[in-house]
C-alpha cells in the first residue's frame, strides 16, 4: 500500500454524525490521511474544483441537490479520474447494480462493519472494485435496465444537470438562467440528451430518468 499520509478522501453525506463516524473508521486504518467533507452536491463539486487531486470520494446517494443517481453520474462524468465508493442505506441488489453500472468503484452499505469498510477502501485504492460479498448483483439484471444505465452514463456533466432540471419541471428559459447559459445552449443539450437516451421528447427523457431513480419500469405503451 502507498504511504497512508498521501491519501486524500472526500466524505459526501448530509448527516454530520455519519460523516464523523465514517471518518473515524477510515482514519483507524489510514492514519495521517487527509479528509474533506461535504453535505450537499454543490459543496462537494466546489471542494473538487478547489482540490481535484483527491484519491477517493465516499458518496451518499441521498444528498441535497441530487435526484436518484444523478450525483454519481455527475461525478463520474466530471471527475473520471477519481474513484467513487457509494456509501448508502439502500443496499438492494438493484441499487448496487445500478451504481456499479454508472461507474462506481465500490458500494458499502451503511450497515457494513468497520473492518469490511476498510477492506473495501483498500481494494478500491488498489485499483479494484468492491461490493458486498454476500450480495449477488448479477442475479436479477434486466436487459432494458442495463441498456438505459449505459445510455445515461454517456451524458456529460452539463447534460446531467439539464436532465435533473427537466425532471424538476423547469423550462428552457429557467434552466438557462440557473446554468448561466443561453437558451440555444440549453436546447442543444436537450437535443443531445434525447439522442443519447434514444427518446423523442423531453417527457420521455424524464420518464427514462425516473425509471432508474425509482426502480419502477413502466410499460412501453404508457410512454407517449
Amino acid at each position: 500500500m502507498p504511504d497512508a499520509s498521501k491519501h486524500r478522501f472526500v466524505i459526501a453525506d448530509d448527516h454530520p454524525l455519519f460523516r464523523g463516524a465514517l471518518r473515524a473508521a477510515i482514519i483507524g486504518a489510514f492514519e495521517g490521511a487527509e479528509f474533506t467533507e461535504a453535505g450537499d452536491i454543490d459543496s462537494l463539486v466546489a471542494e473538487l474544483e478547489r482540490e481535484p487531486e483527491m484519491d477517493l470520494i465516499l458518496l451518499d446517494l441521498a444528498m441535497p441537490g441530487v435526484r436518484g443517481y444523478s450525483g454519481l453520474l455527475l461525478l463520474r462524468a466530471q471527475y473520471p479520474g477519481i474513484p467513487v465508493i457509494v456509501v448508502s442505506a439502500h443496499e438492494e441488489a438493484g441499487v448496487v447494480r445500478r451504481c456499479m453500472g454508472f461507474g462506481a468503484s465500490g458500494f458499502i452499505p451503511k450497515t457494513t462493519d468497520v473492518e469490511h469498510m476498510r477492506e473495501a477502501i483498500r481494494v478500491v485504492l488498489g485499483g479494484g472494485v468492491w461490493t458486498p460479498p454476500d450480495l449477488n448483483i448479477e442475479a436479477t439484471a434486466e436487459d432494458e435496465n442495463s441498456a438505459l444505465v449505459q445510455r445515461l452514463a454517456t451524458l456529460t456533466p452539463q447534460q446531467v444537470r439539464v436532465l435533473m432540471m427537466l425532471s424538476d419541471g423547469l423550462l428552457n428559459k429557467q434552466i438557462a438562467y440557473e446554468l448561466n447559459v443561453s437558451e440555444a445552449t440549453v436546447k442543444a443539450h436537450v437535443s443531445a440528451i434525447l439522442q443519447k437516451l434514444g427518446v423523442d421528447s423531453r417527457t420521455q427523457a424524464v420518464i427514462a430518468a425516473s425509471r432508474i431513480e425509482s426502480g419502477q419500469w413502466l410499460d412501453a405503451s404508457l410512454v407517449q
